[in-house]
């Protein structure tokens, strides 16, 4: 995995007190799996769940009934897909979040959704606090990508026609914000990379804070998918 429990936390969990409530629906054909998504959600001030659909079918009326600002979207489901759906929701609603909710095995599944227009996705063991971070993050126009990105899963993001950072400037980093880059794409912890670079650990987590908002991403998996882009570094850094 890219990133994984040795990543940095960067989210509350709290919306800020002057954003409105997030409207968003969520769509799965598993019913336990969606009533347990539900009752998470509902214990969240922030976040306010408008409905449910149990296929693509479904999903796209619901959305046209009650206007959600994200939709949490399995993407295999009977009638219509999430790849599907998406595309004819992007086309009535250009506004609208998506993120996709996928399985280990469907990284070419999730790509697709991708160029479909979804803004993020999520393995379905995704915790509470991820699931939340992603809602927000695309809510706020960003790109969200899991925390559990696999190597190969980021080349095939790179190699696709997404483009996250198509509208961006390319940022400009110094030469020790490269090697950071580097030794975070490397699983490094902040810890180590200041052991490797003689820097101390705090200096390293400023680096990793700037570093993150020129790339506009919020986690190892974006800086990894944003180096390989911009070719920071190679994909034998990481595989």
């Amino acid at each position: 995995m890219l990133c994984g429990a040795r990543g940095f936390a960067y989210f509350s969990g709290q919306l800020d007190p002057m954003t409105k409530t997030i409207r968003l629906v969520i769509a799965d054909d598993h019913e336990i799996f969606r009533d347990g998504l539900a009752l998470m959600l509902s214990k969240q001030e922030t976040v306010v769940l408008t409905g449910q659909a149990t296929n693509g079918e479904e999903l796209v009326q619901l959305v046209g009934d009650t206007q959600p600002d994200v939709v949490l979207t399995d993407i295999k489901m009977p009638r219509l897909d999430g790849i599907a759906a998406s595309r004819i929701l992007l086309q009535r609603y250009p506004a609208l979040k998506i993120i996709a909710l996928s399985m280990y095995e469907e990284e070419g599944l999730i790509v697709d959704m991708l160029e479909a227009g979804a803004k993020g996705y999520l393995l379905k063991n995704a915790d509470k606090k991820e699931i939340l971070e992603a809602i927000l993050t695309v809510y706020e126009g960003n790109i969200f990508y899991c925390k559990h990105t696999t190597a190969q899963l980021a080349s095939l993001i790179v190699k696709s026609k997404f483009d996250a950072q198509k509208r961006l400037q390319e940022a400009l980093f110094t030469e020790r914000e490269k090697e950071v880059i580097r030794l975070i794409c490397r699983q490094h912890t902040a810890q180590e990379i200041g052991g490797l670079l003689y820097l101390s650990k705090r200096t390293v987590e400023g680096y990793r804070t700037r570093i993150l908002e020129k790339m506009e991403v919020k986690n190892t998996a974006g800086v990894v998918i944003f180096a390989l882009r911009h070719h920071l570094i190679s994909e034998g850094d990481i595989l």
